[in-house]
């Protein structure tokens, strides 16, 4: 069995892929806090950032992060639960869900892979919510329900091991084939990384040249 096809993104590819997404975010959902998943989601929820901005107050979103493993060796875990278990590793904290009252909150991460991480992530988050609602009076339960909306840079179009709710907005800067993502916050080496990413991109070209002649 060969090496499998790898896509490798620049830092620049990442940004414009995340302002092409940015537009649809704003005017459909209009978050007013941003919950990156660590490692992969910081980069991308800080660029969001940039380009959600309220333009008339000039106030930044707020980021907040939160910890989730599947495929990472940590103390504690077994070879069981490595890939098949999502493990929490931070969270928000005792009183996450009274700080979740009442916002329009946007799940950030890099990829969607087996959705497994993000399903776990919607999941323990509204149950935070919930925990907290219950000490309100009933009639203020839906005014203060947090809105939650999900928004990663790629999409692998494979079959999802996880699933989300089907009313949550869920946005996708790229949909990629069932590939491997080379992301340039894992290279040790970012030009040798950036080098071999427009490499990539001219044997694309030359390939879409050669279909388009013959």
């Amino acid at each position: 069995m060969g090496e499998p096809e790898h896509i490798r993104s620049t830092y620049n590819d990442i940004h414009n892929i995340i302002r092409g997404a940015s537009d649809k975010i704003a005017s459909e959902f209009k978050p007013d806090m941003f919950i990156a998943i660590g490692g992969g989601g910081f980069f991308p929820a800080r660029v969001l950032r940039t380009f959600l901005k309220d333009s008339s107050t000039k106030r930044n979103i707020p980021i907040q992060a939160i910890g989730l493993s599947l495929y990472e060796s940590l103390p504690g875990t077994t070879a069981e639960q490595l890939g098949n278990q999502v493990v929490r590793t931070q969270w928000l904290g005792p009183d996450s869900g009274k700080r979740l009252l009442g916002r329009r909150a946007l799940i950030v991460d890099e990829v969607d892979d087996s959705r497994k991480t993000l399903q776990y992530a919607l999941h323990e988050l509204q149950k935070d919510v919930e925990t907290e609602l219950q000490l309100l009076p009933e009639s203020e339960r839906d005014l203060q329900r947090t809105k939650f909306a999900v928004f990663v840079v790629h999409n692998k179009l494979k079959p999802k091991l996880g699933e989300l709710p089907p009313n949550t907005p869920y946005f996708v800067g790229a949909e990629v084939e069932d590939v491997w993502l080379d992301y340039p916050w894992e290279a040790i080496d970012i030009e040798e990384h950036d080098r071999r990413a427009r490499e990539d991109k001219e044997k694309k070209t030359d390939v879409t040249v050669d279909e388009h002649q013959h």
